[in-house]
């Protein structure tokens, strides 16, 4: 999808400041909503990792550390069904110098595997990774990056500090403020996600262990 299609669609979402909205600002509040949209819904890419008899793999190149995970990896190739690894036979290995994909087994020099992982989408000229049917979710969330930069610069305006001024600074700021806030929270429901949700880190278990005496309890019976 061309870049000139953001860039149309944010300047409907902020049509009445785009005189005050700059270009570089405006690819600049793209490449944020981009990011942003990046951790809900990553890019999934595929690479060929070639082996080299030992049970390390290199990284691809566009693997970015922090961000991007893995999601599968087949070995040997070609099989039908294809041939994946147990997620627990790949993880990252850390030394002094790099990391790269540590397996249980060795992969013969000269194989491949074939790694799918995470990583960030591209927004740009030459490159657009977002599906053409989250365009507006993406430009509704650039447009209120917009307005929270115009909501931060009359943030200190009160009408008693400009006197004779006609204009409702105060009031600018909290249109600002809103128009943002609407428009963030039309991105994540567009998307189908709740911003504040957050994974447990524990999980809660039944365990029925018997007394001291060997016997049953009396609500926890076996």
């Amino acid at each position: 999808m061309p870049l000139s299609d953001y860039h149309d669609k944010v300047e409907d979402f902020v049509r009445d400041i785009d005189s005050r909205v700059s270009d570089a600002q405006r690819d600049a509040a793209i490449q944020d909503a981009a990011r942003e949209y990046s951790k809900r819904r990553p890019a999934v890419a595929v690479a060929d990792l070639l082996g080299d008899g030992g049970r390390l793999l290199p990284l691809p190149a566009d693997w970015e550390h922090g961000f991007s995970a893995i999601r599968s990896l087949e070995y040997p190739l070609g099989n039908q069904p294809p041939s994946l690894l147990p997620r627990a036979e790949a993880s990252l290995y850390q030394s002094p110098d790099e990391i790269r994909i540590a397996l249980h087994t060795a992969i013969p020099a000269g194989e491949r595997a074939r790694l799918s992982y995470t990583r960030r989408h591209q927004v740009s000229a030459a490159e657009d990774t977002i599906p053409a049917g989250d365009l507006e979710p993406v430009c509704n969330y650039a447009a209120a990056v917009l307005f929270d930069q115009l909501a931060a610069e009359h943030s200190g305006d009160t009408d008693s500090t400009i006197a004779g001024d006609s204009v409702d600074h105060g009031g600018k700021f909290g249109n600002y403020r809103r128009h943002a806030a609407s428009l963030r929270k039309r991105f994540y429901e567009q998307l189908g996600v709740n911003p504040k949700r957050n994974v447990a880190a524990s999980a809660i278990s039944d365990w029925d262990q018997k007394s001291s005496l060997g016997n049953d309890r009396l609500t926890h019976t076996n």
